[in-house]
C-alpha cells in the first residue's frame, strides 16, 4: 500500500469497528445500514487488491461483534450463528447462482426476507422450551430466556415431543408498534429509537422481563440448527416441519429451480418491502438441499451456499412547505418539517420531525427548499438534507414564541422552551402523560377524553382528576353512564400505584420510567424526594448532576408545591414497597468491585440494600467494606491503602446469613 492508501485504510478500520460497536453492542447506531456496507466495501476493494497488507483488527477478520456480557449468563452455541455474506447487486446474485450451479447443477433455490432485527437460539428438550440466548459473537452469546418467554408467538411446547431441538430466529418490533412507541417517546420528550431493531435489541436485554413483555416483540424462526429425533433433507422441508411443530415460521419462502426465478423474487420483495408489517433490509438466497450445502462448503467467514441481498434505503426530493411548532409537555418547542406528500416504503408521508433548532441549523433548512427525505428504519420519515434553496430564501429561525400561549420563550441547551406553567399545551401533554401506561395507568384516559374534560372546565391539573364524579362526567358529550363509572374507578384504582409510578407521571424533565425507580427506592416516600438535597440525589448510582438538579427545581417551584399537596389531600400513594429481607448491614456502606464467584455486581448490590446497607460505587473513609472477586483493580487498592477490610462472597453471603 502507498502511505495515502494505508492512511485511509487504517481510517476505514477505526470508522467500522467504532459504528459496529455503537450498532451491535450499544445498539444506538450513528449511521444508516447503507453507509456502514458502503464503508464496508470500499474496505474489502483495498484489502482485494492488497491482501498482503490486511490489519488483523479489521472487521472482516472476525465473525462479529462481541456483545455485553455483565447482565446475563453465557451460552456457548454448540452449532455457531454466523452470518451471511451480503451483495449489493444483481450482477452479484448471477454470479452466486452461477457458482452453485457449476458445483451442483440440481441445485434449487430458496429465498426468503431478511427480517432486521436480533438474532436467537431457542433449545426444547423432548418438545418444551428450556433456553434461548442471543447470536452474541457467533460463537458465545447470552441467556435471555425469561425475556423470550414473554414473546407470545415462542411456543413453550412443541407439537410433538421432539427430543432435542435448536432452531435459530429473529426477534424483532412490529412496525405498529414501534410507531407507538417512538411517538410516546416524542411525547416524553425522550431520543427516541433509531428503527425497530435497536428497539427490540435494548428490550430484549433487560434485565427485569416486565419491561421486555411491555415491548410487545415479536419472532420469526428461520433455520433449524441441530435435531435429535427428527431430520429433514433440506431447508424448504424444515420450515414447513418447524411451521408444523408450532413454530412462527419467515414469511414468504419459496423455492425456485433457476437463479433467474430466484432473483425476480429477491426484486418482489424489494417491491414488497414497504407493505410488510415488519422491517426487511434484505431478501437471503439459500441453496434448499441440506446435503448439497456440505459439497459446497464455507470460506473462512460464510457458507457458499447462501448470500443475502442488502436493498438500497429509498429517498426521494419533495418540497418544504412550512415548518410547523408543536409544544411539548415540558414546554419544549419541536420543529415538525411539512413537505409535499411523497411515497416512501409503501406510504405517503408529508411531515418529519426536526429536532430542534441545531438541526435545522446544520441542514440550512429553508422555507420553499427541494429536500431529500427517506424513512430511517423503513418507518419514521427523516430529512436528509436540502438539496436546494429556493431564490431570495432565508434561514429558518425557531421563532421564540409559544405558537400556543404567546409567552417569551427562551432557549435551554439545544432546547427552545416555553416556561409558562399555565401553558394550555403543556397542561394537555402533562395531562397525557400522567394518565399514561408507563405511569398512573388510567384506562379510558386517553387524548380524546382529556381534551374534553380540559375543554368543559373540569380539569386544570392532573390532581383535579381524582375529584371527578360520574355526574360530571356523564353531563359531557360521548360519557355515558357506563364509561364515566369505569373512569371514575380507574382514577380511584391509580391512587394505589408506587411512587416510582406517581413520580415518573409528574413529567419532570430528564426522569424516565429507571429514573424515577432509583429515586422511589432510594429515598421510600415522596417527602424524603421532595426534601432530598442536590448532593442526596447525585449520590445515587445512575444519577448525574444534570438530572439531579431537574429534581431539585421542580419540587423547589410553588406549582410543583401545591400540586404534591393537593395529590396528598386526595390520598395518592406517596412511598414504594421495600423488598427488605433482613438489618443484617443496616448503617453499612459497601462497595462491589471486581467478578464474583456466582453474583453479579448488580445482584450483590440488591442484597446489600435488602439487607439494610447500603451501595455505592466509589471507596472512600466512609467506606464500611468492599466486596471483591477476580479483576478488583484500583478500589481494591485503594481500599487496602485505607485499611478498609475486604469481603469475599462467601464471606458476604455469611454476614447475611443467606
Amino acid at each position: 500500500m502507498t502511505d495515502t492508501t494505508r492512511r485511509r485504510y487504517q481510517e476505514l478500520i477505526q470508522t467500522l469497528n467504532y459504528h459496529s460497536r455503537l450498532y451491535y453492542t450499544l445498539d444506538s447506531p450513528e449511521i444508516s445500514d447503507y453507509e456502514y456496507d458502503q464503508l464496508m466495501q470500499e474496505l474489502k476493494r483495498l484489502e482485494a487488491e492488497n491482501p498482503q497488507d490486511i490489519s488483523p483488527d479489521s472487521p472482516t477478520q472476525r465473525v462479529g461483534d462481541e456483545g455485553l456480557f455483565n447482565t446475563f449468563e453465557k451460552v456457548e452455541h454448540r452449532v455457531p450463528m454466523g452470518s451471511l455474506q451480503d451483495v449489493f447487486s444483481e450482477e452479484e446474485l448471477f454470479d452466486f447462482g452461477k457458482r452453485c450451479k457449476e458445483a451442483v447443477p440440481d441445485a434449487l433455490f430458496v429465498v426468503e426476507p431478511k427480517i432486521d432485527g436480533l438474532s436467537v437460539s431457542l433449545e426444547y428438550r423432548d418438545g418444551v422450551f428450556f433456553r434461548g440466548s442471543t447470536r452474541g459473537n457467533g460463537q458465545v452469546g447470552e441467556d435471555v430466556s425469561l425475556n423470550l418467554k414473554t414473546i407470545q408467538s415462542i411456543p413453550m411446547t412443541l407439537a410433538e415431543k421432539v427430543p432435542y431441538l435448536e432452531v435459530r430466529g429473529e426477534v424483532y418490533m412490529p412496525k405498529a408498534v414501534f410507531e407507538m412507541l417512538v411517538e410516546q417517546q416524542i411525547q416524553n420528550e425522550e431520543t427516541p429509537f433509531k428503527n425497530p431493531r435497536n428497539a427490540a435489541a435494548g428490550g430484549l436485554r433487560q434485565k427485569d422481563p416486565r419491561i421486555t413483555a411491555a415491548r410487545r416483540l415479536d419472532i420469526f424462526v428461520f433455520n433449524l440448527q441441530q435435531a435429535e429425533g427428527v431430520s429433514f433433507s433440506g431447508h424448504k422441508e424444515s420450515l414447513d416441519g418447524l411451521h408444523a411443530l408450532g413454530f412462527q415460521v419467515i414469511p414468504s419462502y419459496r423455492r425456485f429451480a433457476t437463479i433467474e426465478e430466484a432473483v425476480e423474487e429477491v426484486r418482489r420483495i424489494g417491491e414488497m418491502r414497504g407493505k410488510y408489517p415488519f422491517d426487511i433490509d434484505g431478501a437471503v438466497i439459500k441453496v434448499d438441499d441440506f446435503s448439497q450445502r456440505e459439497m459446497l462448503g464455507y470460506t473462512s467467514k460464510f457458507p457458499k451456499w447462501a448470500v443475502a441481498f442488502k436493498y438500497p434505503p429509498e429517498e426521494k426530493e419533495t418540497t418544504l412547505r412550512q415548518i410547523e411548532i408543536q409544544v411539548g409537555r415540558t414546554g419544549a418547542l419541536t420543529p415538525t418539517a411539512v413537505f409535499d406528500p411523497i411515497q416512501l416504503a409503501g406510504t405517503t408521508v408529508s411531515r418529519a420531525v426536526l429536532h430542534n433548532q441545531d438541526f435545522i441549523t446544520e441542514k440550512d433548512l429553508r422555507i420553499g427548499d427541494t429536500i431529500l427525505v427517506r424513512k430511517a428504519g423503513e418507518i419514521i420519515p427523516e430529512v436528509i438534507r436540502s438539496v436546494s434553496h429556493e431564490e431570495g430564501s432565508e434561514p429558518y429561525r425557531i421563532p421564540m414564541e409559544c405558537p400556543v400561549c404567546h409567552s417569551h420563550a427562551v432557549r435551554e441547551d439545544a432546547v427552545i422552551r416555553c416556561i409558562n406553567p399555565a401553558c394550555p399545551a403543556t397542561l394537555r401533554r402533562n395531562l397525557i402523560h400522567f394518565a399514561s401506561r408507563a405511569a398512573m395507568d388510567i384506562e379510558g384516559l386517553g387524548p380524546a377524553a382529556i381534551d374534553q374534560l380540559l375543554e368543559s372546565g373540569l380539569i386544570s391539573s392532573p390532581a383535579d382528576l381524582y375529584g371527578l364524579t360520574e355526574e360530571q362526567l356523564t353531563g359531557l358529550e360521548r360519557f355515558a353512564e357506563v364509561s364515566a363509572r369505569n373512569l371514575v374507578e380507574a382514577i380511584a384504582r391509580s391512587k394505589e400505584n408506587p411512587l416510582s409510578r406517581l413520580l415518573f407521571g409528574l413529567g419532570i424533565r430528564g426522569i424516565g420510567e429507571r429514573a424515577a425507580q432509583l429515586l422511589a427506592r432510594h429515598f421510600g416516600t415522596m417527602d424524603a424526594v421532595c426534601q432530598a438535597s442536590l448532593e442526596d440525589i447525585s449520590a445515587i448510582d445512575g444519577f448525574g448532576e444534570i438530572m439531579a438538579a431537574s429534581v431539585v427545581e421542580y419540587f423547589s417551584e410553588p406549582e410543583a408545591k401545591e400540586l404534591i399537596e393537593k395529590l396528598r389531600q386526595y390520598g395518592l400513594n406517596f412511598t414504594e414497597p421495600v423488598e427488605e429481607t433482613g438489618q443484617a448491614l443496616a448503617g453499612k456502606t459497601i462497595v462491589v468491585t471486581g467478578t464474583l464467584p456466582t453474583l453479579k455486581r448488580k445482584e450483590a448490590e440488591a442484597l446489600i440494600e435488602q439487607h439494610g446497607g447500603k451501595a455505592t460505587s466509589s471507596v472512600s473513609k466512609k467506606t464500611d467494606y468492599v466486596l471483591a472477586g477476580e479483576d478488583a483493580g484500583s478500589k481494591l487498592t485503594k481500599a487496602q491503602q485505607l485499611g478498609i477490610p475486604i469481603l469475599s462472597e462467601e464471606e458476604f453471603r455469611a454476614m447475611i446469613q443467606e
